[in-house]
């Protein structure tokens, strides 16, 4: 494991925001969402995600996520994710997301 200093973590905007829309991705390698996450006062951003085995569109809706928010876009086949929700990659593969125990206010930074 490489070491990073306090410096290069206080460049990653992790923040928090809330899912307001979900969409298949059929055109993605991996079975994947297309999100768009209200970020608060930084916006509605969009993001594929790798979460489709252990989550629904339906229950999606309204979840307060984590998401890096200071990436640059990045292209995915036809799609351009604009963040990356952050969650815990099972030895099966399978996504579990980083998410707030408590309802907290979106464009909060994780700290």
């Amino acid at each position: 494991m490489e070491k990073i200093t306090w410096d290069d973590f206080e460049k990653i905007e992790l923040r928090v925001g809330t899912i307001i829309e979900v969409q298949e991705f059929p055109e993605a390698r991996k079975p994947a969402y297309k999100l768009k996450v209200d970020f608060g006062p930084f916006g509605i951003k969009k993001s594929s995600a790798q979460i489709t085995h252990l989550y629904t569109p339906k229950e999606l809706v309204g979840k307060q996520v984590i998401g890096v928010i200071n990436f640059p876009p990045k292209q995915i086949g036809p799609f351009k994710s604009e963040c990356l929700i952050t969650g815990f990659i099972q030895e099966d593969g399978k996504v579990v997301l980083a998410v707030p125990d408590k309802p907290v206010e979106n464009g909060l930074k994780l700290a």
